[in-house]
Protein backbone atom coordinates (compact mmCIF):
# COMPACT_ATOMS: atom_id res chain seq x y z
CA UNK A 1 0.00 0.00 0.00
CA UNK A 2 2.73 2.49 0.66
CA UNK A 3 4.83 1.70 -2.52
CA UNK A 4 1.48 2.34 -4.40
CA UNK A 5 1.11 5.79 -2.66
CA UNK A 6 4.64 6.84 -2.89
CA UNK A 7 3.59 5.92 -6.70
CA UNK A 8 1.05 8.85 -7.06
CA UNK A 9 2.92 11.00 -4.49
CA UNK A 10 6.29 10.51 -6.81
CA UNK A 11 3.90 10.92 -9.91
CA UNK A 12 2.64 14.51 -9.28
CA UNK A 13 6.45 15.93 -8.74
CA UNK A 14 8.42 13.57 -10.69
CA UNK A 15 6.22 12.78 -13.73
CA UNK A 16 6.48 9.69 -15.40
CA UNK A 17 9.33 7.78 -14.00
CA UNK A 18 8.55 6.47 -10.61
CA UNK A 19 5.67 5.07 -11.84
CA UNK A 20 7.40 3.47 -14.79
CA UNK A 21 10.29 1.82 -12.35
CA UNK A 22 7.07 0.48 -9.93
CA UNK A 23 5.73 -0.81 -13.21
CA UNK A 24 8.70 -2.52 -14.05
CA UNK A 25 10.42 -3.56 -10.89
CA UNK A 26 6.85 -4.71 -8.98
CA UNK A 27 5.63 -7.80 -10.59
CA UNK A 28 4.94 -9.85 -7.81
CA UNK A 29 2.30 -7.56 -6.19
CA UNK A 30 -0.39 -7.10 -8.23
CA UNK A 31 -1.84 -3.81 -6.70
CA UNK A 32 0.91 -1.56 -7.11
CA UNK A 33 1.44 -2.68 -10.63
CA UNK A 34 -2.41 -1.92 -11.46
CA UNK A 35 -2.00 1.31 -9.76
CA UNK A 36 1.42 2.00 -11.01
CA UNK A 37 -0.28 1.45 -14.42
CA UNK A 38 -2.54 3.65 -14.01
CA UNK A 39 -0.05 6.40 -13.15
CA UNK A 40 1.88 5.54 -16.01
CA UNK A 41 -1.35 6.29 -18.72
CA UNK A 42 -2.14 9.61 -16.63
CA UNK A 43 1.26 10.44 -16.76
CA UNK A 44 1.68 9.78 -20.44
CA UNK A 45 -2.07 11.27 -21.21
CA UNK A 46 -0.86 14.63 -18.65
CA UNK A 47 2.12 14.55 -21.41
CA UNK A 48 -0.06 14.39 -24.58
CA UNK A 49 -2.22 17.21 -22.88
CA UNK A 50 0.92 19.71 -22.44
CA UNK A 51 2.21 19.00 -25.75
CA UNK A 52 -0.95 20.22 -27.16
CA UNK A 53 -1.52 22.83 -24.76
CA UNK A 54 2.27 24.37 -25.81
CA UNK A 55 1.08 23.66 -29.78
CA UNK A 56 -2.02 25.89 -29.17
CA UNK A 57 0.04 28.20 -27.45
CA UNK A 58 0.30 30.24 -31.00
CA UNK A 59 -3.42 30.70 -30.81
CA UNK A 60 -3.47 32.05 -27.25
CA UNK A 61 -6.02 29.02 -26.01
CA UNK A 62 -3.34 26.90 -25.11
CA UNK A 63 -1.94 29.54 -22.53
CA UNK A 64 -5.24 28.88 -21.13
CA UNK A 65 -5.08 25.06 -21.10
CA UNK A 66 -2.01 25.19 -19.28
CA UNK A 67 -3.17 25.73 -15.99
CA UNK A 68 -6.13 23.45 -16.64
CA UNK A 69 -4.25 20.66 -17.24
CA UNK A 70 -1.63 21.05 -14.43
CA UNK A 71 -4.67 21.18 -11.98
CA UNK A 72 -6.54 18.26 -13.53
CA UNK A 73 -2.90 16.69 -12.71
CA UNK A 74 -2.37 17.73 -9.23
CA UNK A 75 -6.29 16.85 -8.58
CA UNK A 76 -5.95 13.15 -9.77
CA UNK A 77 -3.04 12.68 -8.30
CA UNK A 78 -4.00 13.95 -4.71
CA UNK A 79 -7.30 11.82 -5.45
CA UNK A 80 -4.75 8.64 -6.31
CA UNK A 81 -2.21 8.62 -3.44
CA UNK A 82 -5.62 9.33 -1.29
CA UNK A 83 -7.42 6.26 -2.58
CA UNK A 84 -4.30 4.50 -2.59
CA UNK A 85 -3.82 5.07 1.22
CA UNK A 86 -7.65 3.41 1.68
CA UNK A 87 -6.36 0.56 0.18
CA UNK A 88 -8.90 1.05 -2.80
CA UNK A 89 -8.51 0.98 -6.78
CA UNK A 90 -8.50 4.56 -8.41
CA UNK A 91 -8.87 5.32 -12.34
CA UNK A 92 -8.34 8.44 -13.78
CA UNK A 93 -11.40 9.19 -15.74
CA UNK A 94 -9.97 11.08 -18.37
CA UNK A 95 -6.74 8.97 -18.78
CA UNK A 96 -6.00 6.98 -22.22
CA UNK A 97 -5.40 3.07 -21.58
CA UNK A 98 -2.07 2.83 -23.63
CA UNK A 99 -0.56 0.44 -21.01
CA UNK A 100 -2.82 -2.83 -20.15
Amino acid sequence: KNMAILNWVGTLFLGFIPCLILFLIKKDDAYVEDQSKEALNWSITAAIGYFVAIVLTVIVIGAFLIPVIGICHLVFCIMGAVAASNGKDFRVPFALRLIK
